[in-house]
């Protein structure tokens, strides 16, 4: 019998955009890998409503920086799921808000080291399994961006954005390089959403002090986010690759 289930690796989904990704992609028919690296909790509960869903689910801890992590986190889910038809790429740090001449080195080394090398790392294994030169059947991989790739987070977090930005061109460049392959590289850069990630970089207000600074006047939330992500791993994306789509209310 033909397989028709899909599976899905969600990178960073115990909480925030991966965890409403996670929960829809199961509405969606897809059975589901969660990441997380230290919020169990918040894996298990994502786990547990994408169960109510219908979907299969495991989870898989990881700091996704650490190449030894990455490469188990992908050995574990081979070992439960029978393969990987798409991969979001969403784990990513922020830290709190400072000016570069504040910034210290260990800060701008985990930076870079989550959200683009970990991302890149991440990114390399999917391929692996996905691609047809690889004895895959092909896929979708979607890169978790930011506005701030373009807004450049003055003042703030400009080590972010610049490892956003640097998805951005990845996300180009692996798209080019594996589109004959089989493997569909997109993204999304997500603008002002309702998520824990503001407090943890200490601005728990950051939503609501900007939102006039938004066309539509309001910040967005993490579902309108998984929206786009679960769209373009759709087969109604299947002519989409190589592209970043704004999801940021005009802004």
């Amino acid at each position: 019998m033909a397989r028709k289930t899909k599976t899905v690796l969600i990178t960073g989904a115990s909480s925030g955009i991966g965890a409403a990704t996670a929960v829809l992609a199961s509405k969606s028919g897809y059975d589901v890998g969660i990441h997380y690296n230290g919020d169990l909790k918040g894996a298990q509960l994502v786990a547990q409503m994408c169960e109510q869903e219908g979907a299969i689910t495991h989870m898989f801890q990881g700091d996704v920086s650490n190449p030894e992590d990455v490469v188990r986190i992908f050995e574990s889910f081979d070992a439960a799921f029978p393969q990987m038809d798409a991969l979001v790429n969403n784990a990513g740090i922020v830290d709190q808000p400072q000016r570069l001449e504040e910034m210290s080195y260990d800060r701008l080394r985990r930076m870079v080291d989550v959200n683009l090398i970990g991302a890149m790392l991440v990114a390399q294994q999917g391929v692996l399994r996905m691609s047809k030169a690889f004895g895959g059947d092909g896929g979708v991989i979607v890169n978790t961006s930011s506005a701030a790739a373009r807004l450049g987070s003055a003042n703030q977090y400009v080590d972010y954005a610049a490892t956003k930005a640097g998805i951005d061109i990845f996300t180009k460049g692996l798209s080019d390089e594996v589109a004959a392959d089989g493997i569909r590289v997109a993204a999304i850069r997500p603008g002002l959403i309702e998520t824990a990630i503001h407090a943890k970089g200490g601005l728990p207000d950051r939503c609501d002090d900007l939102a006039d600074s938004v066309p539509m006047k309001r910040p967005g939330d993490a579902e309108e986010c998984a929206h786009a992500i679960v769209y373009l791993m759709s087969s109604g994306a299947s002519y989409i690759t190589g592209t970043t789509l704004d999801v940021t209310g005009g802004r």
